[in-house]
């Protein structure tokens, strides 16, 4: 038997002290924004479902599975399952692993260290303060400028996208996002109650986005930059961005720079993202509410907006910072920004459609005729999971013309917030994670129409009381009213390429089922989630576009020695410890890889693949774990080469410039930096096989 692995002492999930404070602003000891009743179908939409429809979705609760999968439903429950899978053959079937899983797993660890599997190297592709523009100096960080980082590679590294390059041959554009600063680390001698003016530039200029061509080696996996290629691209806080789609011009938009209210500057908390098939890659603005002070607007609260100073003080040095004096600012951000990272004369959009909450990435796919549809989930406590169905279709090749119709395609369509319901007895659900008679948690669901942006204004809402531009700037509040499911901090949400499953990542709630706050549900079916939980969902008809979908949980993260823990039915004694799922990716092979942040089982936070189809569905091997203080981000899966952002390396409660809690990557006397890097296998051939 595994032994149970210690639990961290924490601040918030395993986060230390000073990550709260700088990522998310301390939303996990702020009150919970939502205070509002939506565990139960209420009058408020009432005549929108039938309860003839509402069994119809329930009948087909057990989730498709692809050709080749055992499928776990009607007769058979994850117990059973599991007891086939084992009685096949002995522990030594699963010892090589599902196709793309084939690695020794790392084991759980505390190195200060990226540690891979046995038979895979590694290396920095680039570190923050890397030069990223033609001119841009080397890194020196006792003397940084404002002028230096807006040419550097930026802070925080997130998402990470890596398209293909036409016509240049073992060249691809690397595309990444950064989410925060945190100036602890980043300044020495660093005042949090007196920041200075050139602090806070810098740091505007080590937010946003990068884009980066990168060189493959030819006899590896490593990746270089390309520092004087023409699409290198910094975007940052002050950078311009265009607003679009039914928000666009709105009164609740315009500030005293921008009397148009399309026009705005600057992005902020970029943190995961999506690539289209169109070219283009999105970036969700998530814990945008920490950058601005002075509020008592009860929009503003719904959106953990304070009343007093930030942590940064940037309200000192612009005015646009302080809702007192600009309070429309804070309306244009919260969005999912759209990049060309193919023209890098192009200005970034906001697409105000998608609308306005605290989005941790957007994912699209397409319908059977064509139409982009992006899921996205809202990163708070009790909050709620969206999709997006565009009216337009997406026109195929690389025109001028084509390119120029699939950058309007997330402008008009009809957003929803999802709405799920169990299909076991309430009683049987009782906040410990034991699963209900029938052996699985398990449900329906409808997507609620919110509003719908129309070709040339012609815009509707489906919310009663709210207007359109209401909707699409205040989307936690129509989420309120029309009765959507609260859940336990949706971030990333992926649609498989493969089988078109969804798979909702939940990455924890330890709010959940204390006093004044919702009780545990099928969906999230623990109280005190410290470790959270991943929902594959499958719309009806396999039409990504329907109006209802079945969804039951694929994953219930924890040491697996835990009775509350489920990993779809895959023997437990042979999968790895997972806890705090946060951003996830498919690779090749259609299994589903997902990175932790704030991992509460003893263990550095780390990168894990898990099979999704087949006689090993569920079967969870970890690949990585990343030093001392940092979080896995922004997983990019091929087929010779892995890559992951770490992020915040060294964050520890105490930890500065002056006294650092990790030395990675350069080593001790050198400035902790957060940095990409690519794992490959050291002979060459494809990960996990």
């Amino acid at each position: 038997m595994r032994k149970m692995l210690p639990l961290l002492s924490s601040h918030a999930g395993g986060r230390s002290a000073l990550t709260c404070r700088y990522r998310c602003g301390d939303a996990c000891f702020h009150e919970v924004p939502n205070t509002s009743d939506n565990e139960y179908v209420g009058d408020i939409i009432a005549g929108a479902l039938s309860r003839r429809s509402m069994m119809r979705a329930a009948a087909v609760v057990t989730v498709a599975a692809t050709a080749g999968s055992v499928v776990v439903g009607q007769g058979a429950t994850p117990a059973e399952a599991a007891t086939r899978e084992a009685a096949a053959g002995s522990a030594a079937r699963y010892q090589d692993g599902a196709r793309g899983l084939r690695f020794t797993p790392v084991a759980p660890n505390t190195e200060d260290r990226v540690v891979v599997p046995e038979g895979y190297a590694q290396d920095v592709v680039i570190r923050w303060g890397d030069p990223v523009l033609r001119g841009a100096p080397a890194f020196d960080s006792e003397n940084q400028s404002a002028a230096a980082q807006a040419a550097q590679f930026g802070y925080n590294n997130d998402f990470l996208a890596l398209l293909p390059l036409q016509g240049e041959h073992g060249r691809q554009v690397l595309v990444a996002n950064h989410e925060y600063t945190d100036e602890n680390l980043m300044f020495r001698g660093y005042d949090p109650a007196n920041p200075t003016r050139e602090q806070a530039e810098i740091a505007w200029a080590a937010h946003g986005l990068s884009v980066v061509v990168v060189q493959e080696d030819r006899k590896s996996g490593k990746l270089t930059p390309v520092t004087r290629h023409p699409l290198n691209r910094r975007l940052t806080a002050i950078s311009e961005f265009e607003l679009t789609g039914p928000a666009a011009g709105s009164d609740l938009l315009k500030t005293s720079a921008d009397p148009t209210g399309t026009k705005v500057l600057g992005t902020l908390n970029n943190c995961a993202g999506g690539t289209t098939p169109w070219g283009t890659t999105l970036h969700g603005e998530e814990n945008f509410n920490q950058y601005f002070a002075n509020s008592g607007r009860p929009t503003d609260k719904r959106y953990g907006i304070g009343t007093g100073a930030t942590e940064r003080k940037w309200e000192r040095f612009d005015k646009r910072f302080d809702v007192a004096q600009e309070p429309n600012e804070v309306h244009r951000f919260g969005y999912v920004v759209e990049l060309d990272p193919y023209d890098p004369h192009s200005v970034p959009r906001k697409r105000t459609a998608l609308g306005r909450f605290k989005h941790e990435g957007a994912q699209p796919r397409l319908t059977a005729d064509g139409r982009p549809v992006v899921y996205s989930g809202d990163d708070e406590r009790f909050d709620y999971f969206y999709k997006f169905v565009s009216s337009k279709r997406m026109k195929k090749g690389n025109s001028r013309a084509a390119r120029e119709h699939n950058l309007t395609l997330l402008d008009e369509g009809t957003l929803y917030v999802a709405q799920l319901t169990g299909d076991s007895p309430a009683a049987e659900i009782d906040g410990s994670g034991k699963l209900p008679n029938d052996g699985e948690f398990d449900g329906s669901g409808v997507w609620i129409p919110l509003a719908t942006a129309g070709p040339d204004g012609k815009n509707v809402s489906h919310v009663p009381g709210m207007t359109v531009e209401e909707v699409f700037v205040f989307t936690r509040l129509a989420g309120d009213k029309v009765g959507a499911t609260k859940m336990d901090r949706p971030e990333d949400i992926e649609p498989s390429p493969r089988s078109g499953h969804v798979y909702v990542v939940l990455t924890n709630n330890t709010k959940r089922g204390t006093a004044g706050s919702a009780p545990a549900d099928e969906a999230n079916p623990r109280n005190n989630n410290k470790h959270g939980h991943i929902l594959e969902l499958a719309e009806h008809g396999d039409d990504p576009a329907a109006d209802g979908f079945a969804w039951r949980l694929f994953l219930v993260a924890g040491d697996p020695n835990d009775p509350a823990t489920y990993f779809a039915g895959f023997p437990k004694d042979k999968v790895s410890p997972i806890s705090c799922p946060d951003n996830v990716a498919f690779d090749p092979h259609g299994n589903l890889w997902i990175s932790t942040d704030g991992n509460q089982l003893g263990s550095h936070d780390g990168l894990f693949g898990v099979a999704t189809h087949g006689e090993r569905r569920g079967e969870l091997k970890q690949f990585l774990t990343v030093p001392t203080g940092a979080e896995t981000c922004g997983p990019v899966i091929q087929d010779r080469r892995v890559l992951v952002a770490v992020q915040h390396p060294g964050e520890l409660d105490g930890a500065s410039v002056e006294h650092p809690a990790s030395v990675w990557p350069d080593g001790p006397g050198k400035i902790v930096r957060p940095a990409v890097v690519a794992v490959w296998r050291e002979d060459g051939n494809g990960v996990g096989l």
